[in-house]
């Protein structure tokens, strides 16, 4: 088999981590070398124009946890050399009720406060303590829990420091609220439905559902960092960031190649000594003399690259669970909708839904492989930020969904044939899409006057584009706390933990590793600390 080339580090996939990790290492003097198996880079960050003159983010498009991270702290001066500019406007996210009502929140946590109280009197103030005590009292432990590696000696020394603080008493209970459900937290924190409906559809952005373990922590903390910290775009379309990363990796000798998908890992040794030496894509063998890192889900690694891993290792991978699927509509508009709440207009990001109880009803029929009679949309307005995306006039309307199921057995609202098989199919895509778009006319009369062009993309058609988003999960396994923290992907997996695997230079990354699913970089900034460090990281 031929030598196609070396590197000090290869990494398997081009998502946000494989990239993060990749430019970082590259910036430290590394020899990289980033495999894709697609005609693209980027994973999940995907910009097209699906109609003429409309620039669609095909899959994500926010970036709060970027811009917010670690990673982009290290890397935005090269980011912004390469082009890279983030924008935002002064609103962050909102509700809409089904009769058109809603509530438009700014990017302040004070005035957030302010604008509930006077739709929902008395939970403008337990958001406002809420915040508080986040971003305050709890801020180090939280973040720093999601932030480090688990197994480090970093997250030792935030553990102590934690308990000389609080008392192991104090810690407990920082537990115990930690594994509450959004359901018990709002029933006892919050006073009005409206809030609850507000806070509530946050929670699904995880993968969880309102009813589930740790999802008012998960609730709390997505919504109140969203509110703090703004709804943030590339400008130009997402694909910007991947191009600015992609030229910082080879302005410092770090090469990209698509099309290459990876069939194995190739190893040496035995026992402890057990190492990766480079992988077979292609045909070829690429060698990396230090490490290989690889962006994939667990079923990937230790099934197929990794066919001889033990047999108790693939089980551990072959039961990894993967949650609901997504689905993502794109609309182009001729016009900017006309909400029946105006102001709603310049708000980023809005969800639609009834109340905090439909939000849980409608996980419960994807749960069961129902199709869900009123689900939950976030209604995505990148024009409002970025008017760039759009002809002059123009207007996009990204819509996502959380509550599908990724086998279909039947219709919450008995109107849809499930396919026989089960399987999504193009027919059922297109009218579940024409659900949604219904439920859209309902707050945004005329909408389909205003229509250039509708594009869906079905559970089926996300695995299409990304093989990691296994059934169409959109966070590549499911953050319940079996699955998340120390425990993610899995736990007692002989050698594998956090982003460890059982060779000592291969490395695990990606939404299926700590610290979960988003684009905040964090699993190949952690991974890129240990292989290339420098003063003041984490430990892992």
């Amino acid at each position: 088999m031929p030598l196609e080339s070396e590197a000090q580090v290869i990494i398997v996939g081009s998502g946000m981590n494989s990239l993060v990790c990749a430019a970082l290492l590259a910036l430290r003097g590394k020899s990289v070398l980033v495999l894709e198996r697609n005609d693209r880079l980027g994973g999940c960050i995907r910009t097209e124009e699906l109609f003429p003159g409309y620039r669609h983010d095909v899959l994500s498009c926010w970036y709060p946890l970027f811009v917010g991270s670690p990673a982009y702290a290290a890397l935005k001066p090269a980011l912004q050399e390469a082009g890279l500019e983030f924008m935002q406007g002064e609103y962050s996210t909102g509700l809409v009720l089904p009769d058109g009502s809603g509530l438009a929140l700014k990017q302040d946590v004070a005035d957030s406060a302010r604008r509930l109280d006077a739709w929902a009197p008395g939970d403008g103030a337990a958001f406002g303590a809420m915040a508080q005590r986040l971003f305050g009292e709890d801020a180090a432990l939280t973040f720093g829990l999601l932030g480090q590696n688990p197994y480090g000696a970093g997250m030792l020394k935030l553990l102590f420091g934690e308990w000389r603080k609080r008392g192991m008493d104090g810690l407990a209970a920082f537990a115990a609220d930690s594994m509450e459900s959004f359901r018990r937290w709002s029933e006892r924190a919050l006073q009005s439905d409206a809030a609850r409906a507000l806070i509530a559809p946050w929670v699904l952005h995880t993968g969880l559902g309102p009813d589930d373990a740790c999802s008012a922590l998960i609730g709390k903390l997505t919504f109140a960092a969203v509110v703090a910290g703004g709804m943030p775009v590339v400008k130009g379309g997402g694909s910007g960031v991947v191009d600015a990363l992609a030229a910082v990796i080879e302005r410092h000798g770090g090469r990209l190649q698509t099309g290459a998908q990876v069939d194995r890992i190739i190893t040496s040794g035995e026992g402890r000594r057990r190492r990766a030496v480079g992988v077979v894509a292609a045909g070829h063998q690429y060698r990396a003399a230090e490490a290989v890192v690889c962006n994939v889900a667990p079923g990937q690694l230790y099934g197929q690259l990794l066919p001889d891993a033990s047999p108790a290792l693939r089980d551990r991978a072959a039961n990894y669970r993967y949650g609901r699927g997504g689905m993502q509509i794109h609309f182009a508009l001729n016009a900017p909708p006309d909400w029946l709440t105006p102001e709603l207009r310049h708000v980023p990001l809005v969800h639609l839904t009834e109340s905090m109880e439909q939000v849980c009803a409608s996980v419960t029929e994807a749960n069961n492989g129902l199709l869900p009679a009123r689900p939950t949309l976030a209604i995505g307005q990148p024009v409002a930020v970025d008017p760039s995306r759009a002809p002059a006039g123009g207007w996009i309307l990204w819509v996502q969904m959380q509550e599908l199921p990724a086998r279909v057995k039947g219709d919450a609202a008995g109107e849809l044939a499930a396919p026989p098989d089960g399987r999504w199919n193009p027919v059922l895509r297109e009218a579940m899409a024409d659900r949604v778009q219904a439920r859209l006319e309902r707050v945004m009369p005329g909408l389909a006057g205003r229509i250039v062009g509708r594009r869906a993309y079905s559970p089926a058609d996300l695995e299409g584009l990304n093989c990691n988003l296994v059934g169409g999960d959109p966070y590549s396994g499911v953050c319940s706390p079996d699955q998340f923290f120390w425990l993610r992907p899995f736990a007692g997996g002989q050698g594998a933990r956090g982003h460890r695997t059982p060779l000592c230079n291969l490395f695990h990354i990606g939404a299926s590793t700590h610290p979960g699913p988003g684009l905040g970089g964090g699993s190949g900034y952690l991974v890129a600390q240990h292989l290339a460090p420098r003063r003041g990281r984490s430990g892992t």
